[in-house]
């Protein structure tokens, strides 16, 4: 069995190479393709995944367009020689259009409802994969599962933290530090939302400092204020940076995901509303806002709570179990 893996996103990655790893043990061919975005490459690297880069990530409406017809065509033609049996992604349009063209099939996971991706690459899919929480219907080739994308490779069985990452940050083992994330809103489902404003990060960090130390990775332009709190942690150590953290403030909701299976309590602010991060917050592991209203309040609670840490470990294992 030949299966190529397109990865549009470093947690797509994360979410596929447990499983690529044990079909190559059963003997299956499997080939990850992705774009030169983000730290996408770096982890398929840092995991030893076999790869194909299509090209560089384009942004903008003219390059985004150019970006799909090429990727396409780069996809079609590595397909054709790896003799591609099955395509799988999360909601890759390239993907599915390929399959269509050599008459394969086409698996996909969705947990985002990007609409416009979604009436793109659905045509063509065999299955989607949806968690139970996921509102959307997509008929009859829609398999709904319970669960979270990130358990697939955050689950106490697939994933140890690392301590030797309180060296990287240069602190002492055990002392308290807060991760904090900002994104650029360039994704093409990030079009109309929105999450901080300047003012509100520096506000956040502010009262964070008093607390422990501050980290902040972020895609987004930071105000001169912040720039000393400005970290870039490598992308296959981010999960140990987010397990021993206390608590994580951001804009990324993959990055809240991954806190709520690590146990890290995460105050999420975005204006995006996901069936994934709702289920989250019902369970107790993350908080979201849609504003910045609240969130200051939400975080002075948490620094006043002495179990926090503890507590949301424990609401943890009733999705690991």
């Amino acid at each position: 069995m030949n299966v190529i893996i397109d990865v549009n996103h470093p947690g797509h990655v994360h979410l596929f190479k447990n499983f690529a790893k044990m079909a190559t043990k059963e003997g299956w061919k499997i080939l990850f393709t992705a774009k030169d975005k983000e730290v996408t490459l770096d982890l398929l690297k840092a995991d030893q995944l076999n790869y194909k880069c299509l090209g560089k990530h384009y942004t903008g409406k003219i390059g985004k367009i150019y970006s799909l017809f090429y990727h396409v065509f780069r996809l079609f033609w590595i397909s054709l020689f790896f003799r591609t049996d099955v395509f799988l992604s999360h909601g890759s349009v390239p993907a599915s259009w390929v399959s269509f063209l050599l008459r394969r099939k086409y698996i996909s996971f969705e947990d985002t409802g990007n609409m416009e991706q979604i009436r793109l690459y659905k045509p063509f899919a065999h299955t989607i994969f949806t968690t139970e929480s996921f509102k959307q219907n997509y008929g009859e080739i829609q398999v709904r599962y319970r669960g979270f994308h990130e358990i697939a490779y955050l689950h106490p069985n697939y994933f140890k933290p690392n301590k030797d990452i309180f060296n990287f940050l240069g602190i002492n083992e055990g002392e308290k530090y807060f991760i904090l994330r900002f994104v650029s809103w360039g994704a093409s489902h990030d079009v109309g939302q929105k999450g901080l404003k300047d003012s509100d990060k520096e506000e956040i960090v502010q009262l964070l400092s008093q607390h422990g130390n501050v980290f902040i990775s972020s895609e987004a332009a930071l105000p001169d204020s912040l720039l000393k709190y400005k970290i870039k942690i490598p992308a296959d150590k981010m999960h140990d940076a987010l397990a021993f953290a206390h608590f994580f403030v951001g804009e990324g909701a993959t990055m809240a995901s991954e806190c709520a299976m690590l146990g890290t309590p995460a105050v999420y602010i975005n204006s995006m509303i996901a069936e994934t991060i709702d289920e989250q917050q019902e369970y107790g592991l993350l908080y979201h806002f849609t504003t910045s209203n609240g969130v200051l309040n939400k975080i002075k609670e948490l620094l006043d709570n002495t179990n926090l840490k503890r507590r949301v470990a424990t609401k943890r294992r009733r999705l690991t179990l």
